[in-house]
C-alpha cells in the first residue's frame, strides 16, 4: 500500500475526557487515500524541544464523507502533550497509512467480537464501522478502570452492540473484560483486541481455549514506523523477532509467543 507524507490541517478538536484529545485532520488538497482499520500514523511533533522522533498514533476513524482522518491522542508525554495543544487551523506533518491492519472477513453475517481497553479502543471504532458495512455483526466489549475511562460509546453504538466492564463497577459489569458474562453466553466467529498487553494476552488465552481465531494490535514502543530502527521488535512463537511497525501492528495471536 502506498504511503504518504503530508501536512494535514486540524479541522476539529474535541476533548472526550481529561488527558485525551480527538484531532480531526483533513488534507489541504485532494482526498484521503485508502486507509485500513488497524493501521497507524507517524506524526511529526512541533514545539517540543525534547521530542526528536515522530509519534505513532493509531487511526481512530476515517470519515470519507467529510474527508477527515481522526486521531485519538493520549497526552502523557511531551510529544503527545504538544500534539494535544493543537488548534483548528494548525497543521501536522503525517506519514501514513503505516503497518498492516485487521483482517476483514471474506463473507458477511459473521459475528466479530472487538475487545478494547483504555486508548486501545481507538482503532476498533473504524474497524467496527467497516465490519458493519460488510454485513458483519460487530460486538464491542470495552473496559476501563472506571466509567470516566470509557470514551466514544455513543459512536460505537452506531455500529454494533456495546458491552462494558469497569474495575470499580461504576459502569457495566465489574471486573476485567475477560470476566464479562458475554464470553460465556455467546459464540463468536473471531475476536480482535487492542489495549494493554496483559489484557490482550488474557483475551488471546480465552480465544485459544474457545477455539476462536484471534488478532491483536500491538502497541510496542516505535520510532521510525518503517521497520528500520528495530526498536519495536516482538518475539514470535517460532523464536524469530518481527518489527511490529512493519509486519504488524496486527498479528494473529498464534504467531506470537503469548500462548507458549
Amino acid at each position: 500500500m502506498k504511503k504518504y507524507v503530508e501536512d494535514l490541517r486540524v479541522v476539529e478538536v474535541e476533548t472526550p475526557r481529561q488527558g485525551y484529545v480527538l484531532l480531526k485532520l483533513s488534507p489541504q488538497t485532494g482526498l484521503l487515500p485508502e486507509i485500513m482499520p488497524g493501521q497507524f500514523v507517524e506524526v511529526q511533533v512541533k514545539n517540543s524541544p525534547t521530542t526528536f522522533l515522530r509519534r505513532p498514533i493509531s487511526v481512530n476513524f476515517v470519515d470519507y464523507d467529510n474527508n477527515q482522518l481522526w486521531l485519538l491522542v493520549h497526552a502523557i508525554g511531551n510529544g503527545t502533550r504538544s500534539m494535544a495543544a493543537c488548534h483548528v487551523g494548525d497543521t501536522l506533518n503525517c506519514m501514513f497509512p503505516l503497518g498492516n491492519g485487521f483482517t476483514l472477513p471474506s463473507c458477511d453475517g459473521k459475528k466479530i467480537l472487538l475487545v478494547g481497553g483504555g486508548v486501545g479502543t481507538a482503532p476498533l471504532l473504524y474497524f467496527g464501522k467497516m465490519l458493519k458495512d460488510l454485513g458483519c455483526k460487530p460486538v464491542f466489549l470495552l473496559g476501563g478502570r472506571s466509567a470516566t475511562d470509557l470514551m466514544q460509546l455513543d459512536l460505537f453504538e452506531q455500529f454494533g452492540r456495546v458491552y462494558v466492564t469497569t474495575e470499580d463497577g461504576s459502569k457495566g459489569e465489574k471486573g476485567f473484560v475477560t470476566n464479562h458474562s458475554i464470553l460465556n453466553s455467546e459464540q463468536f466467529d473471531s475476536v480482535s483486541t487492542c489495549g494493554p498487553k496483559p489484557m490482550m494476552m488474557a483475551v488471546a488465552r480465552w480465544a485459544a481455549a474457545a477455539n476462536v481465531p484471534c488478532e491483536a494490535s500491538l502497541e510496542n514502543l516505535m520510532a521510525c514506523g518503517l521497520g528500520a530502527c528495530l526498536c519495536c521488535v516482538e518475539k514470535m512463537a517460532d523464536g524469530h523477532n518481527l518489527c511490529v511497525c512493519k509486519e504488524g501492528p496486527v498479528f494473529n495471536t498464534n504467531q506470537l509467543s503469548w500462548l507458549n
